[in-house]
């Protein structure tokens, strides 16, 4: 089985590869690619628009390598339905995962994000996922996406204290990690929840999204394409060469 991590920025540094080859294991690898053309962040619909056609590339590169599925490493799934529609293997969104298996923990859903700015981002999210009714709080620490690294204390810190805030007075039942660069803070916001007495399932995007590929991988499951069909084939200019090639 071979799974592969697009993180759909062109930042370095930001995601250790070394996190995701914890997911590996016997007949398991797992691989990760920054792309080439895109934001250095995603903080807002623009910046989602200018990933997703590396992802659809990305998704494109992978099929054609024999990879079994692709994670995208991006809270808001950029890219998303496009690149489903481009290939037959998995196309995984942590959002879309993360979102739903949220539901199934719980009545009400809060959101721990970055910036005020990814407010409607996310809001479309969850509306696109049918869950805004189940959508109890949506809290921002104030923290762009290139800082996180190098705040992880104070980032923390933040992520506790709002996530207690959204149980105690948003009514919460179950949080939401809605960053995938907060991979490996659920277990402090959990810790926090739980020295205040809140038995509150907390929800980290990437562990539980690369579950879930390997499960669909391990079951031959793929995404239907009658609800992704697939594009016909047309040139494609002006993209940096990014689908030279394509069909």
């Amino acid at each position: 089985m071979r799974i592969r991590v697009v993180t759909p920025i062109v930042t370095r540094g930001l995601r250790d590869a070394g996190d995701l080859r914890a997911f590996e294991g016997p007949g398991c690898r797992i691989e990760h690619e920054l792309i080439d053309h895109g934001p250095a962040s995603i903080e807002c619909a623009a910046d989602e628009a200018l990933a997703a056609p590396a992802v659809m590339a990305a998704a494109l590169r992978a099929e054609r390598e024999g990879v079994d599925a692709l994670l995208i490493d991006c809270f808001g799934d950029p890219g998303l339905d496009a690149a489903r529609e481009c290939v037959r293997i998995p196309v995984i969104g942590p959002g879309e995962v993360s979102l739903h298996a949220a539901a199934m923990l719980g009545r009400h859903i809060a959101l721990i994000s970055v910036l005020e700015s990814v407010r409607p981002l996310l809001m479309h999210l969850v509306l696109r996922y049918g869950l805004s009714e189940r959508l109890a709080a949506m809290r921002m620490v104030e923290m762009p996406v290139l800082d996180l690294q190098h705040g992880m204390s104070r980032l923390q810190q933040a992520m506790a204290a709002q996530a207690v805030a959204a149980v105690r007075e948003d009514g919460a039942d179950v949080v939401v990690l809605g960053c995938t660069g907060f991979h490996g803070c659920a277990e402090c916001v959990q810790t926090a929840l739980q020295a205040e007495g809140l038995d509150v399932p907390v929800v980290d995007p990437i562990p539980l999204s690369m579950r879930w590929t390997q499960a669909l991988v391990a079951g031959g499951l793929r995404h239907s394409k009658r609800a992704w069909p697939t594009p016909s084939p047309k040139p494609v200019a002006g993209l940096g060469g990014l689908f030279d090639g394509w069909r």
